[in-house]
């Protein structure tokens, strides 16, 4: 039970080395607005491989398909819904979660968005039991990653994504043997890490610099960290940190470079390296500042 792309290396594992009745994911979006469809990244897996693809729009209510298929255990990675109890008590070896983070930190449905932007130095992958709490299983087994000063979302997302792959096939004998052990989580030890919101990825310029470089990291590429220049909607996909400010006018543009535009923030400033204007494809900011010029950019407030 799997839906983005984070979830194949896993589905394909397993695919390997076991006997896989049947992929269950998120219902197919629309890709466009001509009509287009999209399927999630695993049903793309499983229809390549002739395996059996369930998608329900409410699991909760939807889920005789799965008792038909009569599964030994459910592996679950970022399905996306939350399963009902009746799911995750009807297996003989139970529903066990393949978690991107080190529980108990971080348990929701963005915990590596949020390792970066909250200055994580290092996260991990969880195999753990499921339960009806969310993430709150107990914790079978785990392994670290560390996060470089600047890692982006999508390198640490791919790497993580393999780990998951090789921990939880490294565990499951143990489980199916039963000579796995399990610990309980900490709760006092529990933060979260829930799904990003528009709110989330919108730049405060009079936040300290790291802060917002971590920010932009953790949302590079999708969805993006963002601010308005000239009112129109510009993401930003990388920021260098430079010297020391005492300006108070944040988000200001105070000088323009060959390969950036640098503006003031809570402590330093930074250039803005990488970026994207609404309505128009990402570029490098070298190539923006040659297509508007440097004396347009100088001034300009970033808000």
């Amino acid at each position: 039970m799997g839906t983005p792309s984070f979830a194949v290396p896993v589905l394909e594992g397993l695919i390997r080395d076991y006997d896989v009745l049947m992929v269950v994911c998120q219902p197919d979006k629309k890709k466009d607005r001509k009509g287009n469809i999209e399927y999630p990244a695993t049903k793309r897996v499983a229809l390549a491989n002739n395996i059996e693809v369930f998608q329900p729009v409410k699991i909760k209510s939807d889920y005789q398909r799965i008792i038909d298929v009569n599964p030994d255990i459910i592996i679950t990675c970022a399905y996306g819904q939350i399963i009902p109890d009746v799911i995750l008590n009807f297996p003989k070896y139970g529903c066990i979660n393949v978690h991107g983070s080190l529980l108990p930190e971080l348990r929701g449905g963005a915990p590596i968005h949020w390792s970066i932007i909250r200055g994580y130095k290092k996260t991990g992958i969880t195999i753990m039991d499921m339960v009806s709490l969310m993430d709150a299983g107990d914790i079978i087994s785990q392994e670290s990653i560390l996060i470089d000063d600047d890692m982006i979302l999508d390198t640490l997302y791919e790497r993580m994504s393999y780990l998951g792959r090789d921990l939880l096939l490294k565990t499951l004998p143990s489980i199916l043997d039963g000579t796995c052990t399990r610990v309980k989580q900490d709760d006092d030890k529990v933060t979260f890490a829930y799904n990003v919101r528009k709110e989330d990825t919108k730049i405060d310029f009079s936040k300290n610099s790291l802060d917002i470089k971590n920010l932009v990291r953790g949302l590079n590429s999708t969805p993006g960290a963002y601010c308005y220049l000239d009112g129109k909607r510009m993401k930003v996909y990388e920021v260098e940190i430079l010297g020391k400010t005492n300006s108070e006018c944040y988000g200001e543009i105070v000088r323009v470079d060959k390969d950036g535009f640098v503006c003031v923030t809570g402590d330093n400033l930074i250039k803005i390296k990488d970026l994207a204007i609404e309505g128009k494809k990402r570029c490098l900011a070298c190539d923006y500042i040659n297509g508007v010029g440097k004396d347009e950019l100088v001034g300009k407030v970033l808000v």
